[in-house]
């Protein structure tokens, strides 16, 4: 059982290995047109997001926008020379912001925007479906802020963030090829057993009426024989989002913000196996089936966010900004789960991240009073460590250049498109560990055949003393599994993401 509930441990830890891939930087179609850069624009209701100081800088009495994202994600990965492409859905990131003019310095709004969520699947019998078979999860922020303009050049801002989320994942409990082994070691216990019977039933009289037993019949088809699906929401977290601009001159602005650390917690999440077939059923439920009466808690961290940024306008109609991005994963070192009355099956496992840092650059120009091109680059780091790693979202840099433009109809009314590609610079060797749930149980069976075929042997000398010559059991030899394993695979990345947005502001 131990064993069983380690590897839904596991599982969760796809759910809090928030990685680069993890953390959407999709929140606006119009800032992703340029790389998605705006620490240092005023970008009115969507400043709440990028710096809350800009908000109060917009001059317009009343702003709305909203925008979503399509993103097609398809990761690789290669093992023992084979290749291995997930099959995902698309995510929809969005964004809706809301801004108004209290007085002439000070502005108030509230956005609602996704800054955190993941989709993936590998499918249920790819080889690493001991780590990760699929994972859904899904995070969102709703914030109210203020933005004050306490000096004709300088602006401060500060909104909280009232956050919630769920996820949904899916991972094999045990490898295909040691559930064959399993069932090779019980059919032949079954037949030592049945061997016993008779060798008693001679030396006693009583000879054994009943058939052989007939071997389970099983082909390893690649698919692992249970699966768990764990899922869960998270209870509402707060935090803040502050930031303050300053227009060093006409031309020239600086900006900085700060987004706190969350802890998204998840105190009941609910888990249920799935068997590949009855075989599976038969020989793994009397120890899988506890994880269904089983609720799990854990806290899934979403790390603090600080960025300083400039924008400069060379020229009329022409703006240049650079964003640098520190992201505060360096306190991840360990995720701590918990078991509802189990608590001897707690598990405190090791993550060893890092802070990472991700870089916007992007400009816009003008070309004409309605029509507006845009073009950035965006190049984000990644906080993994390669020796605790977990295909649920591959951890890798990835430099991810975009264009954009904007056409306004009419006055006020703006429609944004954009178009971002992420290209994965690759992780050559990223290693997972598991739990084989099948290990302790299996390993301790051949403890016991073993001990069986000795004392049938043993039987055996005693009917030769006895004049009834027959031969000692030949059993078969079965290897010993590890408790723990690893699995180790390149992996690539990439993803198309569209975008379309509308503002209007008066």
């Amino acid at each position: 059982m131990r064993k069983a509930i380690s590897a839904a441990a596991a599982l969760m830890v796809a759910a809090c290995a928030l990685a680069e891939g993890y953390q959407v930087n999709t929140f606006s179609a119009r800032q992703e047109g340029m790389g998605h850069v705006g620490v240092a624009m005023k970008l009115g209701a969507e400043s709440q997001i990028f710096n809350p100081a800009g908000m109060s800088l917009s001059r317009k009495t009343i702003d709305f926008s909203g925008s979503v994202s399509a993103i097609k994600a398809t990761a690789t990965a290669t093992h023992e020379g084979k290749e291995y492409t997930t099959s995902n859905k698309i995510s929809t990131p969005m964004n809706v912001s809301a801004a108004f003019k209290v007085y002439d310095n000070l502005y108030a709004g509230v956005t609602i925007y996704t800054p955190y969520g993941s989709s993936i699947n590998w499918g249920k019998n790819w080889p690493g479906a001991v780590l990760s078979q699929s994972v859904d999860l899904k995070v969102f922020t709703v914030q109210p802020t203020l933005s004050w303009n306490i000096l004709p050049n300088l602006s401060v801002g500060a909104g909280l963030m009232i956050s919630w989320g769920s996820v949904n994942l899916d991972k094999a409990l045990a490898p295909s090829n040691n559930f064959g082994n399993l069932v090779g070691l019980v059919n032949e216990s079954n037949r030592l057993k049945y061997q016993a019977a008779i060798l008693q039933g001679m030396l006693t009289g009583n000879p054994v009426q009943t058939p052989a037993p007939e071997d389970i019949q099983y082909v390893d088809n690649g698919v692992p024989p249970a699966s768990v699906n764990l899922s869960g929401k998270s209870e509402m977290a707060v935090g803040f989002n502050v930031g303050a601009m300053w227009d060093i001159t006409e031309r020239w602005t600086v900006g900085a913000s700060f987004r706190s650390k969350m802890n998204m917690k998840v105190k009941a999440g609910d888990a249920r196996v799935e068997y590949n077939d009855e075989i599976a059923r038969a020989l793994l439920s009397s120890t899988l089936d506890n994880l269904n009466t089983t609720n799990f808690s854990a806290s899934m961290p979403c790390p603090y966010v600080l960025s300083v940024g400039v924008s400069y306008t060379p020229i009329d109609n022409l703006i240049l900004a650079f964003d640098a991005q520190l992201n505060g994963w360096g306190t991840y070192k360990q995720l701590d789960i918990n078991f509802d009355r189990l608590p001897e099956f707690d598990q405190h496992l090791r993550k060893d991240y890092k802070n990472a840092m991700t870089y916007h650059i992007g400009a816009q120009y003008g070309l004409t009073r309605r029509f507006d091109v845009r073009a950035g680059l965006m190049i984000d780091t990644s906080p993994c460590n390669v020796s605790y790693y977990n295909p649920e979202t591959p951890g890798m840099t990835k430099i991810e250049p975009s264009v954009g433009l904007s056409f306004r109809p009419v006055g006020g009314l703006s429609i944004d498109l954009a178009f971002m590609y992420v290209h994965g610079l690759g992780t050559e060797s990223g290693t997972g560990q598991y739990d084989d749930i099948l290990a302790r149980s299996y390993n301790s069976n051949i403890a016991a055949y073993k001990q069986g075929v000795q004392q049938y042997n043993a039987a055996i000398s005693m009917a030769n003393q006895m004049g009834i010559p027959l031969p000692p059991y030949q059993g078969k030899e079965f290897r010993m599994l590890n408790e723990q394993e690893t699995f180790t695979a390149k992996y690539a990345a990439h993803a198309i993401i569209p975008a379309i947005g509308i503002r209007y502001a008066f």
